[in-house]
């Protein structure tokens, strides 16, 4: 298999990767500023709620990354089988 079939594949999963660190780092910092704030308030913070739903956003966000990039190395995984198996049916010829 030639490495110009690998890299649109490859090229997706690592580009959804990266947006998967990405929001793991916003989910953290989030979660941060969520600790930061309820340790500094002496009564209930106004953005309390926001980071809250803020932090949920992410959390579905970075569960729908995870989610389609294990579907995208499946689909990737599926097609080098059959790419595989057609040269080899090739090369039996």
């Amino acid at each position: 298999m030639s490495s110009e079939q690998k890299k649109p594949a490859e090229s997706l999963v690592q580009e959804l990767l990266a947006e998967r660190r990405e929001l793991k780092v916003l989910l953290e910092r989030a979660r941060m500023d969520l600790a930061e704030a309820q340790q500094g308030a002496s009564g209930p913070n106004p953005r309390l709620k926001e980071m809250e739903g803020e932090i949920e956003r992410l959390r579905h966000q970075l569960a729908n990354a995870r989610a389609e990039a294990n579907v995208l190395r499946d689909e990737r995984d599926e097609l080098r089988a059959g790419i595989e198996k057609a040269l080899d049916l090739f090369y039996q010829e």
